[in-house]
């Protein structure tokens, strides 16, 4: 299932972790780059020692500010949380988060030289007892809420609203209801400033819940954590990877 992603947030291109490495950014930067302009692709050789495994994954394209000394702006980000081999899932989701992220236009080849990638591999995924049960700057948050709400029955229902309250108390769901999901990634929250039930309201929002968010609501929201390993480029780390390929294969 395929998920966009709302916030930017800025990254060092020297941040990675033993499971994402510079080269899986290289990569899917030379597929968006001769999807754009009918270049040749790299030889895959240059890439298959660092794409072998599968993760659940997200590709984000950033916009470089140059008026904010370096800042990011997002410019499309686009997941999956079904695990794909490296080579198939950046390819894919790298075309996917430029060219079909709803929330904006398609990433034009002029716009190539003020690009960011970032890629986030998904790990550690683990079902939380509440929808208070992560940490920030740790867990990425999954949300999914099922509506109608139905209350749990009174002898379920403690006296005082609790956020320990787990929603695996809630009876069965009606036959017809709504199925609402959102995400967001572990370094989207702190970068935002929001505390775990200001996470969790604006995931609600996301999700497209426009009711009253009480404390019944949240306790009614089934989470997932899990953490990610990620690694990013900027355009001209990728442009003078590609030409040294290019000279050294001349």
């Amino acid at each position: 299932m395929a998920e966009p992603l709302e916030d930017g947030t800025d990254q060092s291109s020297a941040h990675k972790s033993d499971s994402c490495v510079v080269e899986h950014c290289y990569y899917a930067f030379d597929t968006l780059y001769c999807a754009l302009t009918g270049e040749e692709s790299v030889d895959m050789e240059q890439f298959q020692g660092y794409l072998k495994g599968d993760f659940p994954l997200f590709v984000t394209w950033n916009t470089v500010s140059s008026r904010y000394l370096g800042g990011v702006r997002l410019r499309g980000c686009i997941g999956n949380f079904e695990a794909m081999s490296l080579d198939e899932g950046i390819k894919e989701y790298a075309l996917i988060s430029a060219l079909r992220d709803h929330r904006f236009r398609p990433i034009e080849e002029k716009e190539l030289r003020k690009l960011e990638c970032v890629v986030s591999l998904l790990t550690d995924f683990e079902d939380a007892e509440s929808y208070m049960d992560w940490e920030v700057g740790v867990h990425g948050i999954y949300i999914t809420l099922q509506l109608p709400i139905v209350p749990a029955s009174s002898t379920d229902t403690p006296s005082a609203p609790s956020p320990l309250s787990s929603s695996t108390s809630l009876p069965r769901l009606p036959s017809r209801q709504r199925r609402l999901t959102a995400t967001y990634l572990p370094d989207v929250i702190p970068a935002q400033g929001w505390s775990k039930q200001e996470a969790v309201d604006s995931a609600l929002r996301k999700a497209g819940f426009d009711g009253r968010i009480t404390e019944e609501v949240r306790r009614a929201v089934k989470l997932r954590r899990y953490q990610s390993a990620k690694c990013s480029a900027r355009w001209e780390e990728y442009w003078a990877w590609r030409q040294e390929i290019i000279d050294m294969n001349d």
